[in-house]
């Protein structure tokens, strides 16, 4: 899924589809076709002939197969693709949380790169770039006309290697030199922070570091607020686009000590994988009370998270329909040619129901107002409005998705505010606590 006002890390690709991976394996076994498929395949290898031979321009052999090969795929569903041995290595080094860069989160503005924030102690932020900045050429060459994936290619490569930004600053009089040297950053999965007596958790992504930064974060608030003034925490899920299968279910293990958490079901009635809570007398946040904030960016591995505490009754959820993206997607390596990324299942919570299409519906519907400047753009995002969709077993004519927008201003963020004034008893809702006496299961 694309967020409009998305963030790029420099020296990485960040997630443009809400997805779970489950790797495969190459060379997997493939069902005999019939003799009329390979008719139809004769017919394709007579077109591509003659598009070679007679086409008004000579085209890229490449580029027309891996064309043939997505328009193929992208007619089943929006998740399923090709990926080249580029695009392949690029999902390996997103899913993996680290990458040979500068360390630096960037926005398109003005048709330069804008500098968001620089991340601590990377290259970048010793180097001196600074939030705000405005990166006019990368190496001599201009910024303008680039997109923000091209110029995050050219400002990603090789651990050690020189590079040479061009930065426009306010308030300085002429454009600032600065040479960094890349370095491997490790991407934060989870950020974090102690708002008085309630513990803040914000997963941005399931790579394969979420559990391990979930954990230090959950560490570390316990350190900083002792167990009897913390009132509990809340667990920020919003504009997640998702991740790794596995993640997910890690993630929503510490903060269970029972049940199923999530189901996938393949083409085959008897192809049915669980995954179940580890039991133990308690979490790993001491039962505390939560809160999980959801809206139309929170996609796939965050939805199989809230939906598992959800029915479960583990957590209140607070915020907007979720987006609804229901489906496993299978990474295919193959070899040098990359790899196909395949849906082969889709996901089912405890209760046995599809988010596909629907989404996770919150407890506690909240809105949340669009400033000014972004009023009339439509930031709704829904897995029900993509075109070609599975439809899902739950999906209805309401759809999925909500606004996918979170002010940038805690104090302007009326459903995180909610959030804490349910867990410090300033408002009151039949729904939180939640009783896990009242579990939705699956019967």
């Amino acid at each position: 899924m694309m967020r409009k006002l998305s963030l790029l890390f420099a020296g990485a690709l960040m997630g443009a589809s809400a997805m779970s991976l489950v790797y495969g394996t190459p060379g997997s076994a493939a069902n005999a076709a019939g003799s009329e498929t390979y008719k139809q395949l004769a017919i394709f290898g007579d077109i591509f002939e003659r598009v070679r031979a007679q086409y008004v321009t000579p085209p890229d052999d490449k580029s027309l197969v891996e064309n043939a090969i997505n328009g193929m795929l992208a007619s089943l569903d929006p998740h399923s693709s090709y990926m080249n041995a580029e695009q392949a290595q690029d999902m390996r080094v997103q899913t993996k949380g680290e990458f040979g860069g500068l360390g630096i989160e960037v926005t398109m503005e003005n048709d330069l790169v804008k500098v968001i924030t620089p991340i601590d102690d990377t290259p970048a932020a010793k180097a001196g770039v600074l939030a705000g900045d405005y990166i006019a050429k990368i190496d001599g060459e201009e910024v303008r006309g680039l997109t923000l994936n091209d110029a995050v290619d050219k400002m990603r490569g090789l651990v050690n290697t020189p590079i040479k930004l061009t930065i426009l600053r306010q308030g300085a009089d002429k454009p600032i030199e600065l040479t960094v040297v890349r370095d491997i950053i490790k991407v934060k999965a989870v950020k974090f922070r102690v708002e008085n007596d309630i513990g803040y958790m914000k997963i941005t992504s399931f790579t394969e570091k979420t559990y391990d930064d979930l954990e230090n974060a959950i560490d570390t608030i316990k350190k900083q607020v002792p167990n009897d003034k913390l009132k509990g925490y809340v667990l920020d899920l919003r504009l997640n686009p998702g991740g790794l299968l596995d993640q997910a279910v890690s993630v929503s293990d510490a903060f269970l000590n029972r049940g199923e958490i999530v189901s996938t079901r393949g083409r085959d009635p008897k192809d049915v994988t669980r995954f179940d809570a580890k039991p133990k007398q308690v979490d790993d946040i001491n039962g505390k009370p939560m809160i999980v904030l959801v809206n139309g960016g929170s996609a796939s591995a965050s939805e199989i998270v809230a939906g598992a505490l959800q029915d479960l009754r583990r957590v209140t959820v607070v915020g907007t329909q979720s987006f609804g993206k229901g489906s496993v997607q299978t990474i295919i390596p193959l070899g040098e040619n990359g790899a196909l990324r395949l849906t082969t299942a889709l996901y089912y919570t405890p209760s046995g129901k599809s988010i596909q299409g629907k989404g996770i519906t919150p407890d506690i519907k909240v809105d949340q107002p669009l400033p000014p400047e972004l009023q009339g753009r439509d930031l709704t995002r829904g897995e029900s409005d993509l075109k070609g969709h599975i439809k899902g077993a739950d999906e209805s004519s309401t759809g999925s998705g909500s606004a996918a927008y979170v002010p940038p201003d805690p104090k302007d963020d009326l459903q995180l505010i909610y959030a804490e004034q349910l867990l410090r008893g300033q408002k009151t809702d039949p729904s939180f606590p939640p009783n896990p006496e009242k579990a939705v299961l699956n019967q």
